[in-house]
């Protein structure tokens, strides 16, 4: 059995989840403006033919 330090633990545990964190917005935020650009565009585009083809009652 091995001692283990919980103030250790939990900041190992907080800073894993940090990491994950800023993984996350790295991907979200780290995006140049052409990039964003285009998914907004292909956003609309996608957006516009759903509502050309839905039936109104």
């Amino acid at each position: 059995m091995t001692v283990v330090s919980l103030s250790k633990a939990r900041k190992a545990r907080a800073k894993t989840a940090d990491k994950a964190l800023a993984a996350e917005n790295r991907v979200a935020f780290g995006r140049t403006k052409a990039e964003k650009v285009q998914a907004k565009s292909e956003t609309a585009r996608s957006n516009r033919g759903l509502d050309d083809k839905r039936l109104e009652p």
